[in-house]
């Protein structure tokens, strides 16, 4: 059995944390990788995080042979084998959870993440933007950007490519985020030398636009011929890493303080500017493709 990943960067630190567990599951091995994700949740709890996101479809591996076979590796929520057992870590360490899984509802499948706290499940994501392969398993997700309250801030979701599509992250924000937990499982793209990789300049992008906090727990490996990338990162609401990028081919577990006052007075730039509230929402949407008003 490999080592369980070693946190950097959490010596030092006060308060409430949020950790990213860089892991590496193996495709169809389900009992295994959510006995190992279970063990990286509890290394990261004795070090002291409060909040602790995985990668995209941990349980399960990410490159399925065909639709039965990711069809036998979904499970109902919330009842499913996976999501009872890291709710029953969150109860047993109080903490919460941001978990990637396979969701089936009905004949329907998902690419889902589910938040857990001490209490249970108390919500899910399901992914909006599908990538390459992952239409022909999954259906897009149809519940748009949730926000949960929790007691270390109000807590969003996404997924992977959807950190290629700024609405998400705009969403997450007007209506109240602090953070955005987002399960990944990036993969090579081309690469300018000498600069960090696309996912990485998107999120910290999205968080100074938006002024959010965004913490990327991605995979590692090669499945099936796919590579993943590593590089799971925290980024602060003023848009600069808090912790990471990780490495491209380590287990790991990232750590970063979570400190809402400094999330939620960063948006203001200067005494004239504020992120979010110098929208121009009389020119476009305030709440793009919900018909919703602003509640700003």
């Amino acid at each position: 059995m490999n080592p369980l990943p070693r946190g950097k960067a959490a010596q030092g630190m006060h308060g409430p944390m949020v950790a990213c567990v860089q892991m590496a599951p193996r495709i169809g091995q389900k009992r295994e990788n959510l006995a190992r994700s279970i063990r990286c949740i509890e290394e990261a709890a004795r070090n002291g995080a409060s909040l602790v996101v995985l990668p995209e479809l941990s349980n399960t591996g990410y490159v399925f042979s065909d639709r039965q076979e990711a069809h036998a590796l979904a499970e109902e929520l919330p009842h499913g084998e996976s999501a009872q057992a890291w709710a029953d870590a969150a109860q047993r360490l109080g903490v919460c959870i941001v978990a990637g899984i396979a969701e089936r509802e009905a004949q329907q499948l998902y690419n889902c993440a589910i938040f857990l706290d001490p209490s249970g499940v108390i919500g899910k994501y399901r992914k909006l933007h599908l990538w390459n392969h992952e239409s022909r398993f999954f259906t897009p997700g149809q519940l748009c950007v949730p926000v949960f309250d929790t007691p270390v801030g109000r807590i969003s979701l996404a997924i992977c490519y959807d950190g290629w599509f700024p609405e998400v992250f705009r969403l997450a924000a007007i209506q109240g985020a602090d953070i955005v937990c987002v399960p990944t499982n990036w993969v090579p793209m081309p690469q300018a030398q000498g600069l960090p990789v696309m996912a990485a300049i998107l999120t910290m992008a999205a968080a100074h636009c938006n002024g959010l906090m965004v913490a990327c727990a991605n995979r590692i490996g090669t499945e099936r011929g796919q590579a993943f990338i590593g590089q799971s990162l925290i980024v602060g609401s003023d848009g600069w890493p808090l912790a990471g990028p990780a490495s491209q081919d380590q287990e790991e577990i990232l750590y970063a303080a979570i400190d809402l006052p400094q999330i939620r007075s960063g948006r203001m730039f200067n005494a004239f500017n504020h992120v979010l509230r110098d929208r121009r929402t009389d020119v476009y949407a305030a709440m793009p493709g919900t018909g919703k008003s602003n509640p700003l």
